[in-house]
């Protein structure tokens, strides 16, 4: 479900992408991978429009994979390549040369920044920004090559295809230091709007700091029994699990009703469930039924025994 704040924020990582990408990258004469490659490598060998050519082939990839992808995959696409198409419509003709004059390496860096952070928003946010993950979601439908693997091949094909254009390496290469660069840029946004903490509360007012935590910030707590080996005293511990930026308010929280408290924080690499992230794995029919057997098999077993 994609909200109006979404939307706004989609937007704005739109922006970002289509100004690195317009101001930055198109300028050089480098091909980059997804659709926005595609239709730039249409308009340096035949001059095609790229917001244009940018939106057929996206409106193409759509039809062809309408059952594949679902409604919800198409919905969000055909906002994000609208939006995406008025922004290139606006921006490319903007920008004749590059920002950074005679400095290439320099404007594919900037520009492979720019769309990395533009594309995490807009993943962060339940956007998609269409292109070669409509084909990499068919392929991926029907047979065993992953998503990741297929996105690769096919961006490796449209950048090494500037070959047939220019007959230079250069522009290869920097097309892949942008796919490197914009992809590291991307996975930094979306890492640290997702990356979590777990604290682990030793505390006698821990009664106290549960029900400060609960009421505060929404989130719960986990209440252990354990033994300090050092007095041979009971000891009750907290384990709470938030999100990065909710850290210094759950200091604030503890501190306040303690300050003897004995606190440790530690990074995690991931939080799936209520609260926080879905695990996004896709379970086959044959695959569940088999676990399922499997299960079944166990339980018959043990009461056999």
């Amino acid at each position: 479900m994609v909200h109006v704040k979404d939307y706004i924020m989609i937007t704005l990582g739109l922006v970002c992408y289509c100004f690195g990408y317009s101001a930055f990258v198109l300028p050089e004469k480098v091909v980059t991978g997804g659709v926005t490659g595609l239709a730039s490598l249409l308009f340096f060998g035949f001059g095609w429009n790229v917001a244009i050519t940018y939106y057929v082939i996206n409106a193409i990839l759509l039809a062809i994979a309408f059952r594949t992808v679902g409604k919800q995959f198409v919905i969000r696409t055909i906002i994000g390549a609208t939006i995406a198409t008025l922004l290139l419509g606006i921006m490319v003709p903007l920008f004749k040369e590059p920002i950074v004059a005679q400095q290439p390496f320099m404007n594919v860096i900037i520009g492979a920044v720019l769309c990395g952070i533009g594309l995490g928003v807009v993943f962060t946010h339940n956007g998609s920004s269409a292109g070669t993950d409509i084909i990499a979601a068919m392929v991926s439908k029907h047979s065993n090559v992953s998503f990741g693997r297929t996105m690769i091949y096919v961006d490796l094909l449209i950048i090494g295809s500037s070959y047939l254009i220019f007959h230079t390496l250069d522009k290869i290469v920097y097309g892949l230091i942008f796919m490197f660069i914009c992809s590291i840029a991307a996975d930094m946004v979306i890492d640290s709007n997702r990356q979590s903490v777990q604290f682990m509360i030793f505390s006698k007012k821990w009664k106290e700091i549960a029900d400060a935590i609960t009421q505060e910030t929404h989130r719960g707590c986990t209440v252990l029994h354990g033994t300090g080996w050092y007095t041979h005293s009971e000891a009750t511990i907290l384990l709470v699990m938030c999100r990065n930026y909710e850290s210094m308010h759950m200091f604030r929280i503890i501190k306040a009703i303690d300050e003897d408290a004995f606190v440790s924080q530690a990074k995690v690499k991931g939080v799936y469930g209520e609260g926080f992230d879905h695990v996004k794995v896709n379970i086959k029919k044959h695959d569940s039924d088999v676990i399922a057997e499997n299960h079944v098999l166990e339980n018959e077993s043990c009461h056999n025994e």
